[in-house]
């Protein structure tokens, strides 16, 4: 009997010291929390700060991932207002301060000799494409911005439409906080997810034409409220590498360059300015998400772009 006791409270003790660890140096605990939403789909649960594996990610009152913000900028303050997926949110890889939006802002501060105030407001979440992007624009405004900037990735030429039951089912949007640690290491890497619902598709589907039309809808909020439109691609790893881009993705690149050219709108391709780079796997971490010089090389040239843009 009292071996078992102290077996137990061994094991208890153990338990403890995973937990502890857990939370303080991964994070586990406390993910970030998803809301699901019949229009936008889903979108980041507002008013979080958390850490994971020692990166800071705090949202703000309008689930970006950024700090608090007036809903209209202040006079000395010129706002720009960045919309894309994991790519521009970071993901919890990357610290708040390492974020696409971050680095273009200390840019514009940089490039414009501090003469303005700039914010660049961080409107992404994972696996968000453009259905997501509008409905997002179209419930909350565009807060002032002076530019908005749409960065995609080839993958978003295929985004269906918005679909809430990813939350709270899929085990990469969670709804509430586990009580443990433990609980969500169980749930993230052991236990299956939940079948989740489709979403409901026109018929006949077609995705790229679909995107192209929410795509051209968010020009025209763009163009509404007074503000620039930019809008930029980052390729797949393989669209880079040989063999190179799969065909069906070769002829939805096609039509997509093809709007760009009927709207004359700005577009940075960044698949011919990869190339060009000494070693393009360095840009990435994955197959689609950048690594540190591949978020530098994407933000500097951004960044660039806004400056030429504010001085015209």
């Amino acid at each position: 009997m009292k071996i078992a006791l102290v077996l137990l409270s061994v094991l208890f003790g153990i338990l403890i010291l995973v937990e502890i660890s857990l939370r303080i140096g991964f994070g586990f605990g406390s993910p970030v929390l998803y809301l699901g939403d019949t229009e936008i789909g889903y979108l980041l649960a507002p008013n979080q700060q958390t850490r994971r594996y020692g990166n800071r990610i705090e949202i703000n009152q309008y689930s970006m991932r950024s700090a608090p913000i007036t809903p209209l900028p202040s006079p000395e303050t010129r706002r720009v207002l960045l919309l894309g997926d994991s790519l521009v949110n970071g993901g919890w890889w990357t610290d708040q301060s390492q974020t696409l939006s971050a680095l273009i802002r200390q840019q514009l501060q940089a490039r414009m000799g501090n003469r303005d105030n700039w914010e660049v407001l961080n409107i992404a979440a994972n696996s968000w494409g453009p259905p997501n992007q509008l409905a997002y624009l179209q419930r909350f405004g565009t807060f002032g911005s002076e530019v908005i900037v749409l960065l995609l990735n080839t993958d978003d030429l295929f985004t269906q439409p918005p679909n809430s039951g990813v939350v709270g089912r899929d085990r990469n949007y969670p709804h509430t906080k586990p009580y443990l640690a433990l609980i969500e290491v169980f749930n993230r890497y052991l236990k299956r997810s939940e079948p989740i619902p489709p979403a409901q598709q026109p018929q006949p589907f077609d995705p790229v034409a679909y995107n192209l039309e929410k795509i051209q809808k968010i020009q025209a909020i763009a163009t509404e409220n007074h503000a620039n439109f930019i809008l930029a691609m980052t390729p797949l790893l393989r669209e880079v590498e040989e063999p190179g881009s799969r065909d069906y993705e070769i002829k939805a690149r096609q039509r997509f360059t093809q709007l760009t050219q009927d709207q004359n709108w700005i577009y940075i391709d960044f698949l011919p300015l990869f190339k060009e780079t000494a070693q393009p796997p360095s840009l990435y971490r994955d197959h689609i998400h950048l690594s540190p010089s591949g978020n530098q090389l994407v933000s500097e040239i951004i960044s660039y772009q806004l400056t030429v843009n504010s001085s015209q």
